[in-house]
């Protein structure tokens, strides 16, 4: 079994207990990691709070060179890592190596620089100076989903910004954290500065959120979780930032490339098999191109072929868990009860063995419907029809509970931005815009709260003080 990293060394848990990590592709057991338990998130946060001043006062432009050595370390073990995700996530090989190893690896270094560049003495207001400094003892509990991704784009900034970290890495993946942990050790981050508990979300996540000592919880992960993330930190005052669910619309305008447009939504539903966080899963199209749309749509999903994650071939991965799985098939049979016309994909399991779901496609999708309105985190596309013009393909995205990301198909960039500027989500893509890891990611509504990567993520990690002379 593996060991928790407290305080610059790898330890035992208190607890004793372990949890199985499974292969999603083969159904097997192929690691055990610790089940935290209380007493080991308050040894985490003791060092965390020890190491804290020191920190704290260390040269930005130091802490900068830590993360940069940490970053081209994570560059130089890319295949390592993408192996690991691939094998504990399910991930083809090549989306583990582009975006849930490269991707981070490019967003550390981000943070590296700006350790470096960043203005932590923000200037003069009147006969008060400005200053930025770090929030304190950082807890951070990051999903399975995109298990690198999600941990640097707290623990990057956080650092950078001379914070302390106790990291909780998801149970159901949590192998690319133990990679990354052993990473710090190396590069010679001091002691305390990186923590991090494995364990069950209401064992140690709870215990973490609830600390006294913890500063500020960052929280990615479902929006019932982080509403009870956001309720045990209130009762301390922390910092909170949530990155939540979402139900994304890609809305496609009369004028739109078609064929383009629906490329790149399935595309982008499928990343991951479905279980992003940001997916366009609704496709909002005019009624008179609807049934184009729908062909078009069908045709791209039968070109994603499920499989083993290390075969070329494969475009689409298990998902994480029996349990992931599972709850997506319950979707895909609700779509159906409610009226909703199956045009690809269904509940049939593709392979013999491993957590796969056929890439799926509905057709007569109505507002209102809970494969329109809830998040299913898989590889389901929902196809909705609107008639009235661009209010009502408006009105359609802004429809649900979420607001994290979207897309709009334009005949102009022009045309494509004033209807981004409609939608209540915090990103947009106009025209396939390509994703920006120096952009802020975060969303309206219900989505969370806060913004992560570049330097908005960087500043929630940062309290200012005003110094009047």
């Amino acid at each position: 079994m593996r060991h928790l990293y407290l305080n610059g060394a790898w330890q035992s848990s208190a607890s004793g207990e372990s949890i199985d990590v499974v292969n999603p592709a083969t159904e097997e057991i192929i690691d055990r990691v610790p089940a935290g338990a209380p007493a080991d998130v308050d040894a985490a946060v003791a060092a965390a709070r020890a190491a804290f001043p020191a920190w704290s006062r260390t040269a930005s432009a130091e802490r900068g060179k830590i993360l940069a050595a940490a970053a081209e370390l994570l560059r130089e073990r890319s295949d390592q890592i993408a192996r690991i995700i691939a094998t504990d996530m399910g991930a083809p090989y090549g989306v583990a190596m582009k975006v849930q190893t490269l991707m981070p690896a490019g967003v550390l270094a981000s943070y590296a620089q700006m350790a470096e560049t960043y203005a932590f003495e923000g200037g003069q207001v009147g006969n008060s100076r400005i200053f930025r400094e770090p929030v304190g003892v950082v807890a951070a509990i990051t999903p399975w989903n995109y298990p690198l991704h999600q941990i640097i784009c707290k623990v990057g900034p956080a650092l950078a910004a001379g914070c302390t970290v106790v990291l909780k890495p998801s149970e159901v993946a949590p192998l690319a954290a133990f990679a990354l942990a052993g990473i710090f050790d190396e590069v010679g981050l001091p002691a305390g500065v990186f923590n991090m508990v494995s364990g069950h979300g209401p064992v140690v996540g709870e215990a973490l959120a609830a600390h006294p000592d913890v500063d500020m919880v960052s929280f990615t992960g479902s929006t019932k979780a982080g509403r009870r993330v956001a309720a045990l930190a209130a009762e301390t005052v922390k910092r909170v930032a949530l990155e939540l669910g979402g139900k994304s619309a890609s809305l496609v305008l009369p004028d739109a490339d078609l064929p383009v447009a629906t490329k790149v939504t399935v595309a982008n539903a499928f990343l991951n098999s479905g279980q992003t966080c940001s997916a366009w899963s609704r496709m909002i199209v005019h009624r008179d191109q609807y049934d184009e749309v729908v062909g078009l749509a069908v045709e791209a999903a039968r070109k994603y072929t499920v499989g083993d994650p290390f075969d070329e071939m494969t475009r689409l991965g298990p998902l994480v868990s029996a349990a992931q799985r599972d709850r997506v098939i319950r979707y895909i049979n609700r779509g159906q009860e409610e009226g909703a016309r199956l045009v690809s994909g269904g509940t049939d399991r593709p392979l013999d063995r491993g957590f796969y779901v056929e890439p799926t496609v509905f057709a007569g999708v109505e507002p209102g419907m809970v494969i329109e309105q809830e998040e299913i985190f898989g590889p389901v596309l929902t196809i909705i029809p609107y008639t009235r013009g661009e209010d009502e393909a408006v009105a359609i995205a802004n429809d649900t509970p979420y607001g994290l990301a979207g897309a709009v198909w334009a005949g102009s960039e022009e045309h494509g931005v004033s209807v981004a500027r409609r939608l209540r989500t915090g990103q947009v893509a106009v025209n396939g815009g390509q994703f920006n890891m120096r952009a802020p990611f975060g969303g309206y509504k219900q989505s969370g709260l806060g913004r992560e990567l570049g330097e908005f993520g960087l500043e929630e990690y940062l309290e200012i003080k005003a110094v009047q002379l």
